[in-house]
């Protein structure tokens, strides 16, 4: 049974991140824009063992359509689970834990990005409340972190989910 804790990452965690989870390039770029307060890396633990994580990106979004559409409207981004703990609402708990961290970082409002391919992730992020906007979806970067530390930079496409983070009052939704 997963005792699944989840906590901002620090930087002693970074050989277990790396251990379980691999993408060391990642964990060491995202802890150094934790520390320089860009964003916030949660980590699911199962334990002592990393299990999940979800990086909160508080900068202005790399890409010009997001920037101009949701101006200061923070990110989510590299949501994963590691594939023998998916299916257990580890992500749900994590995309919990992220929000509310949002929420009392004063935001009303949080995105992100999708690769229109990855169908695995849409009834989650349904289900979670979130809603495509209405413009087309954005070109972007992606990253692939390769084994020796390599990071390969993709030219992908995402389509944007928005969703309202403020708290429903008495009698509404």
């Amino acid at each position: 049974m997963l005792h699944v804790r989840i906590r901002a990452a620090v930087h002693g965690d970074l050989v277990a991140l790396v251990n379980s989870l691999g993408q060391e390039p990642y964990f060491r770029e995202r802890l150094a824009s934790q520390r320089e307060k860009h964003g916030v890396l949660l980590v699911a633990w199962d334990g002592f063992t990393p299990i999940g994580d979800v990086y909160l990106w508080l900068d202005p979004a790399e890409e010009p359509e997001v920037r101009e559409r949701l101006p200061g409207v923070p990110l989510l981004t590299h949501l994963e689970v590691a594939p023998e703990h998916r299916n257990q609402r580890i992500g749900t708990r994590l995309m919990g834990a992220a929000e509310r961290r949002l929420r009392e970082l004063g935001h009303d409002r949080v995105a992100l990005g999708v690769d229109p391919r990855n169908r695995r992730v849409w009834p989650l992020y349904r289900r979670l409340g979130y809603v495509e906007w209405p413009h087309p979806p954005v070109p972007t970067t992606r990253r692939i972190y390769l084994p020796g530390g390599r990071v390969e930079q993709v030219p992908d496409v995402c389509r944007i989910l928005v969703k309202d983070l403020r708290e429903p009052r008495a009698g509404e939704g």
